[in-house]
């Protein structure tokens, strides 16, 4: 089956100051803020093959479960990429962290049972591209599992989040865009919604530009879409 034609270059996104920083304040809020479970709750019961988008320093790969035979962990990121790869030595999953970027996928389409998108969508350049690549290396039926942050559910606060995106947000992290609405850009991407649900983190405290979560799966059609 063919591969993605559109290259992109595989140092795409190069944010080395950002990528140090996301190094230390994912693995305290992993502890402290309790993202540990969330990560554990979004990975529970998968199986076979899967593709992890945007894999960051790997926390993820701790967590997959022995039923896994194998993660293709994609990071664009050079550092990032470096401690993926340190990450995946330490797990008992096979998993091989390749470059590239979620809008090119260099993998063949309908290779993966599922899909792992875990706060990496805010980031990506081409949202709707991105989920149209997710979406063709999914098998029919495959799930997308997804755990990000986006559009907040007060008007004043969304305001100020898109207020942000369009100012000094992307700039100082790592491309990230506080206000995106990933449901609705998934639905749009031609997915079935599965279970979700919203979430705020830190449940109680200050709120910030990215405490609204949202944690579910979705499913590429068995029946694809005549268009496509």
């Amino acid at each position: 089956m063919p591969r993605s034609s559109t290259h992109v270059p595989q140092d795409a996104v190069h944010h080395p100051l950002f990528a140090r920083f996301y190094a230390r304040f994912s693995v305290a809020a992993d502890k402290n803020a309790g993202i540990v479970a969330f990560r554990e709750e979004l990975l529970s019961g998968l199986s076979g093959r899967v593709i992890e988008i945007g894999a960051g320093n790997g926390l993820n790969f701790a967590h997959y479960p022995a039923a896994v035979s194998e993660v293709v962990a994609l990071e664009p990121e050079r550092t990032l990429r470096h401690l993926a790869t340190q990450a995946a030595r330490r797990c008992e999953v096979p998993v091989d962290v390749v470059p590239g970027a979620a809008e090119a996928l260099p993998v063949k389409s309908e290779a993966f049972d599922a899909a792992v998108a875990s706060l990496v969508l805010c980031s990506v350049r081409d949202l709707p591209r991105a989920l149209g690549e997710i979406k063709r290396v999914l098998r029919p039926g495959g799930e997308l599992r997804f755990f990000e942050h986006g559009l907040a559910g007060t008007k004043g606060m969304a305001r100020t989040q898109r207020a942000l995106d369009r100012t000094v947000w992307p700039l100082l992290f790592g491309g990230c865009h506080t206000a995106r609405d990933t449901i609705a850009a998934i639905e749009a991407a031609g997915f079935e919604l599965g279970v979700y649900r919203r979430l705020q983190i830190p449940e109680r405290g200050l709120r910030l530009p990215t405490s609204s979560c949202v944690l579910g799966v979705a499913r590429r059609p068995f029946v694809s879409d005549p268009q496509e």
